[in-house]
């Protein structure tokens, strides 16, 4: 079985899939792992990321295969209510207020390819695997795949991944534009760095903020995106400290100093 560990250190909540013999499959007790990571997030307000990674020669496979047979026998009590659970932990993921990256250390697919599509960014290693995989089993996804490939992939390569048995390796994954970088597994983490390290002493509310508009901007149309950009701008500015504060420490040559958050 796999269970979610979590650490944060310097301003980075580190979560882990662990569980090698079973390919870190997921179950409802890994969703609410996942859940449990967020929460303690949100009560840390130093965080300024999220790293989500596997153990061994996955990062995910998707569910667990001895509780999809419980699902297939209780499709109405047991399947659909945890796909509508694990929806809600990937909405949650995708909107919440510091960035999420996901660090790709193996296979990935079905579920937990879903998994890795809710986070900002993806760092892949060299030698992962990344496919969706629920045609090939006669299935159709639940947790958000074909919406989620579709806006990061467009409608080609997303219809490549979703209908036929396509499999992507680290640097494949950035020529798609899924993972913003790739790395050797032997450097995987020292890459995810590159991306925590520059977030590491930034507003967290202008990081929240930031994150939220990007989120809106693919389902808006220009015009309505500007106007909500104008809104959460005045807003940001009479009800945060924080831009009049970096100005300041720009002129002063300090740092910033963001306050409790």
């Amino acid at each position: 079985m796999t269970t979610v560990r979590f650490t944060a250190e310097n301003q980075v909540l580190r979560v882990v899939l662990d569980g090698p013999g079973a390919m870190n499959s997921i179950t409802p007790d890994v969703v609410a792992g996942l859940n449990a990571a967020l929460d303690a997030a949100e009560r840390d307000t130093s965080l300024r990321a999220i790293v989500v990674t596997g153990v061994g020669r996955a990062f995910s496979v998707g569910m667990d295969i001895d509780f999809l047979g419980a699902c297939f026998a209780d499709p109405g009590g047991t399947f659909v209510p945890f796909i509508r659970g694990y929806h809600r932990l990937l909405d949650r993921l995708q909107d919440f207020p510091v960035p999420s990256i996901a660090a790709v250390n193996g296979l990935a697919r079905a579920g937990g390819f879903e998994l890795l599509l809710a986070c900002d960014f993806v760092v892949a290693a060299d030698e992962a695997r990344v496919g969706d995989i629920h045609l090939g089993f006669g299935m159709v996804p639940g947790a958000g795949a074909s919406m989620r490939a579709h806006r990061k992939l467009g409608d080609q390569r997303a219809r490549a991944l979703l209908l036929t048995p396509t499999w992507l390796d680290g640097p494949r994954m950035v020529q798609w534009g899924l993972a913003i970088a790739h790395a050797p597994l032997a450097d995987l983490a020292a890459e995810v760095a590159k991306i925590t390290d520059s977030l590491r002493g930034r507003s967290r509310p202008a990081i929240a903020t930031v994150k939220a508009l990007l989120n809106a901007a693919g389902d808006l149309p220009l015009a309505e995106g500007l106007r909500l950009e104008r809104e959460m701008f005045s807003r940001f500015l009479d009800e945060v400290p924080d831009m009049a504060e970096g100005y300041r420490a720009f002129v002063e040559k300090r740092e910033p100093q963001w306050g409790n958050v």
